[in-house]
């Protein structure tokens, strides 16, 4: 724990017991043995379908009071596109205050736009504005919180896997999410939904403020709070090894989402219908959970990271396949394997968090966040867009064979800059360890050994 500076006291020495070490041993077992972990899971759990319930109690909303289909669907669109507001002007948080302090607080806020939308004759326009600020804090939230797995579980095989926990979280609330709340809203008013997910995230609140322990800021930045992410932002992505990283981490999303935000329109013109559809939807979150669940139990930290690259080509590839239009069974079966290619991130975690110093490691994971997020709405919308003057058959391989082709050249990229690793401005020590002070700072920071390394 830090000591502050400054002479020395005789008081009482600080009453709030040492965070206990990261937890030994391998596999998920070894990743729920920390009771904080147990608590940031549960809490994410919660958030996450409070998350889904939000955005189709919302859509069902506005869509009563307006009639509009656009509008309703735009619920949706607000989940994503602000999301590099707060991944850009707001990631300073991340690391600027306690982490405890920020994941509780934005609980909190979370909570209060959801009870917001319940007050009786609040126009649609407000409606949407709290959906926009509820995603606003959610990469703030996602990077704090990703931050705090390095606290808790180091910065080895055990935060990949509790990485890993996590993604298989928010693929399950997808599937849970939208069939527990076409249920609800089945026999209850949106409001009552909005109630329920306000609730949600005041138990998260509550989970994360009693199960984890208090930790201190990484890395106090002098100036104002905007300025701080701004400067941290751009000094992330001037570095080779994090540009490339985090570009890895976003492309494949973001060509396969392209066949995913299709698969309406597509199952229509299959002629199969409403029922249809929604099996589609659900297929590539069933192959994401399959493929995390299998690698991260079976599969040994060396084996997931030599799958990488392998798998990050792979994910796009299924799309090229709906070029033949294929019948509803085969597209089932290449929607699941598309979503198997999520696998990949077991590797991409690990380098990451070894290339980033511990002081912008919060940070580090907002932008990561906040810029799939983006991207993968961009996405979505180029994917409509194209479907608006292109068939479906054309413009889903399409999407595959240019998400190949980036992929590759980011693949490369990434080879080549295999060992470098982040200082922070005014550091002058030699690559790949040449951190500042506060980088070293946990015991359990660890280097990647080399055979894992690209």
């Amino acid at each position: 724990m830090s000591v502050p500076s400054g002479p020395a006291t005789t008081g009482p020495a600080d009453p709030r017991p040492e965070p206990p070490p990261p937890p030994t041993g391998t596999g998920y077992r070894a990743v729920f043995s920390a009771p904080e972990f147990r608590a940031v899971f549960a809490a994410h759990l919660l958030s996450s379908l409070g998350v889904v319930l939000c955005e189709i109690a919302l859509s069902v909303l506005v869509y009563r009071l307006t009639g509009s289909p656009l509008l309703s669907a735009l619920t949706f669109a607000l989940g994503l596109l602000p999301y590099v507001v707060g991944g850009t002007l707001l990631s300073a948080v991340a690391d600027r205050y306690p982490a405890r302090r920020v994941l509780v607080v934005c609980d909190l806020l979370c909570a209060a736009c959801a009870a917001a939308m319940l007050v009786p004759g609040t126009p649609v326009a407000v409606l949407l504005a709290l959906r926009c600020a509820t995603a606003a804090i959610a990469p703030v939230f996602a990077g704090t919180r990703a931050g705090t797995l390095g606290d808790v579980l180091g910065d080895g095989d055990l935060f990949v896997l509790g990485r890993s926990l996590i993604r298989i979280v928010n693929q399950g609330a997808q599937l849970v999410g939208f069939a527990a709340g076409g249920l609800l809203l089945a026999v209850v008013a949106p409001g009552a939904v909005l109630a329920v997910t306000a609730a949600t995230f005041v138990a998260s609140a509550l989970l994360l403020r009693l199960g984890t322990h208090p930790r201190p800021a990484r890395r106090t930045t002098p100036g104002a709070l905007l300025g701080a992410s701004l400067t941290g932002t751009r000094h992330l992505l001037s570095d080779r090894r994090i540009r490339s990283l985090l570009l890895l981490t976003w492309l494949p999303p973001t060509f396969v989402v392209i066949p995913e935000a299709l698969l309406i329109p597509y199952a229509d013109s299959l002629g199969t219908g409403p029922a249809a559809a929604g099996l589609l939807l659900c297929a590539m979150p069933i192959g994401a959970i399959t493929a995390e669940t299998l690698a991260g139990t079976y599969l040994s930290p060396r084996s997931r990271t030599r799958l990488t690259f392998p798998l990050a080509i792979f994910c796009v590839l299924p799309s090229l396949v709906f070029a033949t239009r294929p019948a509803l069974g085969w597209a089932l079966a290449l929607l699941a394997l598309t979503g198997t290619g999520i696998a990949y991130n077991f590797g991409v975690d690990r380098w990451f968090v070894a290339a980033v110093p511990d002081a912008l490691l919060g940070q580090a994971m907002t932008v990561m966040q906040a810029g799939r997020m983006t991207i993968m709405g961009l996405g979505m919308g180029a994917a409509g867009a194209a479907a608006e003057y292109a068939p479906l058959r054309v413009v889903m391989p399409a999407g595959g064979m240019v998400g190949v082709v980036a992929v590759l050249v980011v693949v490369f990229e990434v080879r080549r800059t295999s060992g470098d690793r982040l200082p922070l401005p005014g550091d002058t020590r030699p690559r790949p360890w040449a951190g500042p002070p506060e980088a070293r700072q946990r015991p359990d920071r660890q280097m990647i050994p080399p055979d894992t390394e690209p």
